[in-house]
């Protein structure tokens, strides 16, 4: 043994290294330091002492540091051995890469043993003729010296090394193979078996699971794993199977086989007697003749476990070729009642499917009742005829009472024996009952709840454990069948704009306004969830429209201006009063006066405050704009909302749910209270089930009952927009906060002062200088100052911001985000970080031309990549980034950024060529989606009115000033003019709807 050499041994069921330093062995530090030459990386072990015995020295103590056997492999995996490494190191590096073959090769099983201490799961080598080869030939090659701590089982090590490999493989995976029988696997046993497997620690089960895990789930993951081995191993993997032959004459016996099949085809399947003869059907189970044994092993261990757990079934061990057996009619309904054991012991039991897949279920078949006339809408009802079937046909129910009290477990029905389940039986008699009694006339929303617990195996709607009852199915017809459908967006028929809407509907806002009137004909209301920009506003004032008032319309009070706008746009003849500012209506006549109009809007805020007004008007409809704003049930605006008098109550909102499905639960309990029970049985029926355990049969109950109130259209909907690549521009309106408003009405006031002293080009100077500064004021305070303080509540134009990047990114799109001015792209990309905490790239002049390469491919990367989907915060797919800011003139030309489904202007550019180009980034050949540009205003500033100038009366103003390339032109301004056009309307900036 050379000087400084490090040594492996094993001892005590796990490696230990050691050194031996000239005629001694090294102490720790020593072993420490060539621990790291060897692997370097921190040392990572115990050190303990132990007694070695060195060739040619003799016995004498020595320190090692004890390694796990886990991180033994871990330290070889993927590392060839060097020339330089002892002898010890070297075979020992041999066994892990035997181990890593044998593992990799498929020949490992799981082994499930259960002790006094727990559950024990570990990955054992599968013994053949290979893996004995190899180990015997390593075993020959092992220097003495790697027994220094004594002599070791090398059948052992190789067993502890192949688990660990077997585990570090399957680490980082999920659980993903299928369970192969019908009966539902706690969650907990399938994943604290599969960490049981996985897991470098090796965790005893019994700590692993909860109280419903048991040995046979174990086992039968264990069973699942194995299959997997012996598929990679080309061994057949077969399931044993009985099967229950029905006599044709009553008289005749009843008889049960023994079969096997293969567990992935079930067409390929072959009798007992079949393997016993080694008949060709068995050889094509088995793939090959050589594995008709493993047939025959199949069954027997069927028999065996089918024989210990099902009395009627021990006979078949009465012989050693276990194959069929002559049943009488109580063996027969014991076998059936003892079903459940059959399948525990992971053996299928087939027969007729009237015997085996037979239900009794309470049908139901709902049609409209009259309906009466009620303030806003219908009284509308459902009539609902109850019978009993079983197999799918109906039974005179005295039939099945009779049989249910006699205890029978077979019955003749419809000329076939049934399997009757006695249990199920008598939940659908008391479900029948009780429904017959209750639940004979029921109003829209109690129908839904009855159709939310939808059986898959039912032939129509189902419902399971309603109010106690068993299994139903719910069929109807005229608008209850519409309503139980779930009224899908596609069939719906489009309504046509009513008398006095100005402008023309999309073929998805038609259907839109269909189902709005079909909700309030029913007297229910809905949530409008398409994404932002497909029009919701104005689908909702064409509904409103065609409808008496009053109309309600709360939202943000940054919506109300555009709500107005809206409303003056495409329904003029709507009488507006917006209920906010210091001209509201007040006192005891507030009332009366709201009710004399069309079309009242108000804010979140107020409606809080004047709940009292607001709550003794009986509404025709009440329309809840950003509707998130009552995603929380606990807010005063939420409890005020809930106190409104409405014929129908709407929710617009292009993010009904943000964070949780509690948002939802509140928005659906403003618009149709009750439909979703109280928010704890929501979120014990629903929110923890699908939030927690991802419960696919929960999420799908709260869709079918949710999908009649919620209509849900994306811009990935190609066919919602035809026409693609369309642009469709919105004015994003914003208030400006008190600190602005300061500073705005400062400058506006030494602006107009100024003005009327200079001329000339001074003059000129001044004006676009001050314009300017006005501008920055609008974007945030902190621009305009230049002091680099904090950014958050202080901007307006901000908050507005804030609100499009947060719905863009739970949308998983991507935006490109403007600015002429690099200060403010600077702040943006500051505020973002500190917001999203995360480094949001800056394209701006600055940029080196490598670098501003390299920010445009990532942020196309997206392409061709995944398409939308629901990221919070991060890029948007592919490792593509969600946002790019960008200065204008940078932006401006040259770019091809067709990745982008949005432009947000965080400022407006004088010349609109400009703002063009830079949209035209986005909006090219390539493009796929519709590009929404959202253009952020301060409304009550120069902004609002320069985007009038530009965007509204362009035809006049190139007939008055020529058309507007450049900023020039507003420094030709008389100060009457542009007194016009700074002036601080206070009422539209910071309060809506007041006049001053």
């Amino acid at each position: 043994m050379a000087a400084n050499d490090a040594h492996l041994t094993w001892s005590g069921g796990s490696p230990c290294l050691w050194v031996w330093d000239a005629t001694r062995t090294a102490p720790a530090t020593v072993l420490f330091a060539a621990y790291a030459r060897l692997f370097a990386r921190t040392p990572v072990g115990r050190v303990d002492r132990l007694e070695l015995d060195l060739p040619g020295q003799g016995a004498r103590p020595a320190q090692c540091l004890r390694i796990s056997v886990a991180h033994l492999v871990e330290l070889f995996a993927d590392r060839p051995a060097s020339p330089s490494w002892s002898a010890s190191l070297r075979w020992f590096h041999q066994a892990v890469e035997l181990a890593t073959q044998i593992a990799v090769s498929g020949r490992v099983t799981p082994v499930i043993a259960e002790d006094s201490v727990g559950v024990d799961a570990r990955w054992v080598p599968v013994v053949d003729d290979v893996v004995t080869a190899a180990v015997a030939a390593l075993g020959a090659e092992r220097p003495p010296v790697c027994d220094a701590a004594g002599p070791f089982d090398l059948d052992h090590v190789i067993a502890e090394l192949v688990d660990a490999v077997a585990r570090q493989a399957l680490r980082w995976q999920r659980w993903s193979a299928p369970l192969p029988n019908s009966r539902k696997r706690p969650v907990a046993t399938v994943r604290g078996a599969f960490q049981a497997l996985t897991d470098p620690g090796r965790p005893r089960l019994r700590t692993a699971y909860g109280p419903d895990g048991t040995l046979e789930d174990i086992r039968l993951v264990a069973r699942v794993l194995d299959d997997e081995r012996r598929r990679a191993a080309g061994e057949p993997v077969v399931r044993g199977r009985l099967r229950l032959h029905v006599p044709a004459d009553i008289e005749e016996p009843w008889r049960i086989g023994l079969e096997v099949a293969d567990a992935t085809d079930a067409g390929r399947w072959c009798t007992a007697g079949d393997v016993w003869a080694v008949s060709p059907l068995a050889v094509d189970v088995a793939g090959d003749e050589r594995h008709v044994p493993v047939l025959a092993q199949e069954l027997v261990r069927a028999a065996v476990r089918l024989s210990a757990s099902v009395p009627p079934l021990r006979r078949l061990l009465d012989t050693a070729e276990p194959d069929l057996l002559e049943l009488d009619i109580d063996e027969v309904g014991a076998l059936l009642e003892a079903a459940s054991r059959v399948e525990a012991a992971n053996v299928e039991l087939l027969g007729p499917e009237q015997l085996l897949r037979s239900s009794a279920r309470v049908k139901g078949q709902a049609t409209p009742a009259p309906a009466a006339v009620r303030s806003g809408g219908l009284d509308a009802k459902a009539l609902v005829e109850w019978t009993l079937t079983i197999d799918g046909e109906v039974v005179n129910v005295a039939d099945v009472v009779r049989a249910e009290a006699a205890g029978a477990s077979l019955m003749h029905i419809g000329g076939r024996w049934v399997r009757l389940e006695g249990a199920q039986v008598r939940k659908a008699l008391e479900t029948l009952t009780h429904h017959q009694r209750e639940l004979s006339s029921v109003d829209a929303l109690t129908l839904m709840k009855l159709a939310a617990e939808s059986d898959p195996a039912a032939g129509g709607v189902g419902v399971a454990d309603v109010a106690g009852a068993g299994v139903v199915e719910l069929d109807g017809r005229g608008w209850v069948g519409d309503l139980l459908a779930g009224l899908p967006d596609e069939q719906l028929v489009e309504a046509h704009e009513p008398e006095g809407f100005v402008g023309e509907l999309r073929h998805y806002q038609r259907r839109g306004l269909a189902w709005l009137g079909f909700l309030a004909r029913l007297g229910l209301g809905g949530c409008l969830a398409d994404d932002m920009g497909l029009g919701k506003t104005a689908t909702a004032l064409a509904h409103l429209l065609g409808r008496p008032g009053p109309h309600l319309v709360v939202c943000p009070l940054s919506v109300v201006r555009n709500w107005e706008r809206e409303a003056a746009r495409f329904a003029p003849a709507l009488r507006v009063a917006i209920h906010h500012g210091d001209e509201r209506a007040r006192g005891a006549e507030a009332a009366g006066e709201l009710a004399s109009a069309d079309l009242v809007l108000t804010t979140y805020g107020l409606l809080a405050r004047e709940i009292d007004v607001l709550g003794a008007v009986d509404w025709t409809t009440v329309v809840l704009d950003e509707a998130q704003a009552v995603k929380n049930p606990h807010t005063k605006a939420a409890r005020a909302a809930r106190k409104l008098r409405a014929g129908q109550m709407l929710a617009l909102t292009g993010t009904p749910v943000e964070n949780r499905l509690s948002e939802l639960w509140a928005i659906l309990d403003v618009v149709d209270p009750g439909l979703l029970g109280s928010l704890p049985r929501f979120q014990q029926r629903f929110a923890v089930p699908i939030e927690r355990d991802r419960d696919e049969a929960a999420a799908e109950q709260l869709r079918r009952l949710t999908r009649p109130f919620v209509l849900r259209r994306t811009k990935a909907d190609k066919t919602l927009v035809p026409d693609l690549p369309d642009k469709i521009e919105q004015i994003a309106w914003a208030t400006l906060t008190r600190e602005q408003a300061t500073l705005y009405q400062s400058v506006v006031d030494q602006l107009l002062a100024d003005a009327e002293q200079e001329q000339g080009m001074r003059r000129r100077g001044l004006v676009l200088a001050s314009l300017t500064r006005l501008k920055q004021i609008c974007n945030h305070p902190a621009q305009a100052l230049g002091d680099g303080s904090r950014l958050g509540g202080r901007s307006g134009k901000l908050a507005r911001f804030d609100e499009l990047v947060d719905e863009l990114l739970d949308a998983g799109e991507q935006a490109l985000v403007f600015t002429q001015y690099r200060q403010m792209g600077e702040l943006l990309q500051r505020h973002l970080h500190e917001r999203l905490d995360r480094r949001v790239p800056f394209l701006h002049g600055g940029v080196a031309r490598k670098q501003r390469d390299a920010m445009v491919d990532r942020f196309q990367a997206s392409i061709g990549g995944s398409g939308s989907g629901g990221v919070a915060i991060g890029p948007a797919g592919g490792g593509a980034e969600p946002l790019l800011l960008v200065s204008l003139k940078a932006g401006g030309t040259g770019l091809n950024l067709t990745a982008a489904s949005r432009v947000i202007h965080y400022d407006r550019w004088w010349n609109p060529a400009v703002e063009d180009q830079a949209t035209d980034r986005a909006w090219r050949i390539g493009q796929h989606h519709t590009v929404f540009v959202h253009k952020l205003v301060c409304s009550g500033t120069l902004e609002e009115r320069i985007g009038q100038l530009i965007d509204d009366k362009r035809a006049i103003a190139a007939s008055v000033i020529g058309e507007p390339s450049s900023e020039a032109w507003l420094s030709e301004l008389s100060t009457d003019q542009l007194r016009e056009l700074v002036m601080l309307d206070a009422a539209e900036a910071t309060v809506p709807g007041s006049r001053s």
